[in-house]
């Protein structure tokens, strides 16, 4: 047997030692609190970044680039993983997490600039991006590295997202729709693992957020305003 699944499999039985009777209100349904939408790199902790180990609170989704949209016969729509919660369970927040230095953004950022192409199923994930991130792409200052440029991309990217959330018929007025950035990479000022609130129902300005938000003004932060 593969080393790693062994060690996966004897990790599990540990969590479910310990989790064993914390099942009980959960088994006939869900009603998350909120509903994030991850990048699905291995560097972002879906549920440890917010401290969680409760089942049933957080529907947690994972795909490359953090994206909220799918392509079907009548064009873009929010994709159905992220609107289960909000159309099924009652969920009121929906929350989409960039990440410093993301591998889907990179890619899409050099597919917009060098023509770049990979496999398939990539590309496809890429090409949700694209659109999106073409405007931003051509907004970047001149000077910025790419590195730089990359992780200004990523803000812009969420905002993107947290946009098509707020657009769509889909989503009700009432759900609160965030965007924030988990850094690793030393992108933003303060510890490594930190979630920065960078967007909030639209609102992108960092003075006006901590204004409106002073409870949580020390974690409104953003590289690139526009």
């Amino acid at each position: 047997m593969h080393e790693t699944l062994a060690d996966l499999l004897s990790r599990n039985a540990d969590h479910a030692a310990a989790y064993a009777d914390r099942f009980d209100d959960l088994q006939d349904g869900q009603a998350p609190d909120a509903v994030t939408v991850c990048c699905s790199d291995s560097r972002v902790l879906q549920d440890a970044m917010w401290g969680n180990d409760e089942p049933g609170r957080l529907f947690s989704v994972g795909n490359i680039g953090n994206r909220v949209v799918q392509r079907t016969d009548e064009g873009e729509v929010v994709s159905g993983d992220v609107l289960y919660p909000v159309a099924h369970t009652g969920t009121d927040l929906a929350v989409v997490v960039g990440h410093s230095g993301c591998g889907a953004v990179t890619a899409t950022y050099d597919a917009l600039t060098g023509g770049l192409s990979d496999a398939p199923g990539i590309e496809h994930c890429v090409s949700l991006l694209r659109p999106g991130l073409k405007p931003g792409v051509e907004a970047l200052p001149d000077d910025r590295s790419r590195e730089d440029a990359v992780n200004d991309l990523v803000e812009y990217n969420v905002d993107r997202q947290v946009e098509h959330l707020r657009d769509s018929d889909d989503v009700p007025d009432d759900v609160t729709v965030a965007g924030v950035v988990y850094d690793f990479a030393d992108a933003y000022p303060g510890e490594r693992g930190e979630v920065h609130l960078v967007n909030l129902d639209g609102e992108r300005d960092p003075d006006a957020l901590r204004a409106a938000n002073p409870e949580v003004a020390d974690r409104v932060s953003r590289r690139w305003t526009y």
